[in-house]
């Protein structure tokens, strides 16, 4: 059965109007696949374009002009990305993406600090890349893997987590925003919680920074990253900001050039900043694209774009629960993604014909099967929004809907 929009969702006054500062956006295409990459506003294009042409050169080496201006560039942005998370209390390092991020500390801070029998706490809803360098670590060094449950409506159940923690942990990772569910977890309390044993807290930030505003002195993380791609940024740059006690007792993980002080065959010694963590020639045009994106999300407002998708994500909630046999999973003040199912038909049959009506979803576990498993589903749809969404987007998402529900005939 098809239902009418209620009232063709007239758009309040508070949502943004920014659909044609993105290129990759036509008119009639609705591109509701944020949370695994963001389209690029045009002034990021723009800047990774100049960036490649006419002001290109290799940074930390060059004497001359151009290499200097681009180094002060690459600094800049490190600088810029300190402030929008307010970090001035840490280090930021440049990263490929969150998941580099994750194994650095992994393989770094884990392979000094986490041993025998300690413990590492993780949650049910924690994306691949946040338990696959935690198991590889436990099995390296024989560590534990705890796993704190969720509440009932999809989020991180605090109380039971904080239960967990004990004096054997020596490490709680966790997502700041779910990936599938966009339920927000309580991360100064869990951050105390974990500090009031001798435990560091590292939380993926990947969904988050796109759409919530993060201060990491608020937050109390001893660890925290993030993915440009996802922050209207290009791919192949990422985050990791570590709190400077932390920061000190951190080894290399890679080596090469970049991240030494001085080489002979009998003894090297390394920078002690962050480069220390950035061997080889890094992603130079990804720091300054990461740049520009972080400028166009603060000159519009985090604030303001969260009020935006949690405007259409409220829209596209009360349709769903309009239409019988569709499913939407998470909290009702999830931020910016919505994760659902049509009846039984598999995500995948329901992305096909979403496709064929111009609107493009993710379907799949998300890198997330053991949320899945929690779920009790083997996949789901996820419709998630971005700052070039619109009420036409989710009349679209909606119509194609009711198309999957007369195909299948549900």
């Amino acid at each position: 059965m098809t239902l009418p929009l209620a009232a063709h969702l007239i758009q309040p006054p508070s949502l943004l109007d920014l659909r044609g500062e993105f290129p990759g956006i036509g008119e009639e295409w609705a591109y509701l696949d944020g949370a695994a990459t963001a389209q690029k506003p045009r002034v990021v294009v723009e800047a990774i374009t100049r960036a490649y042409a006419e002001d290109y050169a290799t940074v930390h080496r060059g004497v001359y002009q151009r290499s200097s201006r681009m180094t002060e560039r690459y600094e800049a942005a490190r600088d810029a990305t300190s402030r929008f998370i307010n970090g001035g209390g840490g280090e930021v390092i440049f990263v490929r993406g969150a998941t580099e991020a994750i194994n650095l500390v992994a393989n770094s801070w884990g392979n000094a600090h986490v041993g025998a029998g300690d413990h590492i706490l993780l949650t049910r809803l924690e994306h691949h890349a946040n338990i696959v360098p935690w198991r590889m670590l436990a099995d390296r060094v024989g560590a534990v893997l705890d796993v704190a449950p969720l509440t009932a409506d999809g989020r991180i159940d605090t109380e039971a987590l904080i239960a967990l923690i004990g004096p054997r942990t020596r490490l709680v990772a966790i997502a700041h925003v779910s990936n599938v569910l966009g339920s927000v977890a309580e991360v100064p309390a869990i951050a105390a919680a974990a500090h009031a044993v001798g435990a560091k807290l590292l939380v993926d930030g990947c969904q988050a920074t796109p759409r919530i505003a993060v201060d990491m002195v608020e937050l109390g993380a001893d660890f925290y990253c993030f993915s440009g791609h996802k922050l209207y940024g290009p791919t192949g740059i990422g985050v990791l900001w570590v709190k400077a006690d932390s920061f000190q007792s951190m080894p290399p993980w890679q080596g090469g050039g970049s991240m030494i002080d001085r080489v002979t065959f009998e003894h090297i010694t390394y920078l002690s900043g962050p480069q220390r963590f950035e061997a080889g020639t890094p992603h130079i045009v990804g720091a300054i694209g990461l740049h520009a994106a972080m400028d166009w999300v603060e000159n519009i407002g985090l604030d303001a774009l969260a009020s935006h998708e949690h405007a259409l994500l409220a829209m596209a909630r009360a349709e769903m629960a309009n239409r019988p046999g569709v499913r939407a999973f998470g909290p009702d003040d999830s931020a910016g993604i919505l994760s659902f199912a049509v009846g039984d038909i598999h995500p995948h049959d329901v992305a096909t014909i979403l496709d064929e009506g111009g609107v493009a979803i993710r379907a799949g576990h998300h890198c997330a099967q053991p949320l899945m498993e929690e779920l009790g589903v083997s996949a789901t749809a996820r419709a998630s929004f971005s700052a070039h969404n619109d009420v036409a987007d989710v009349e679209r998402l909606m119509a194609a809907i009711d198309r999957v529900q007369r195909i299948f005939g549900v």
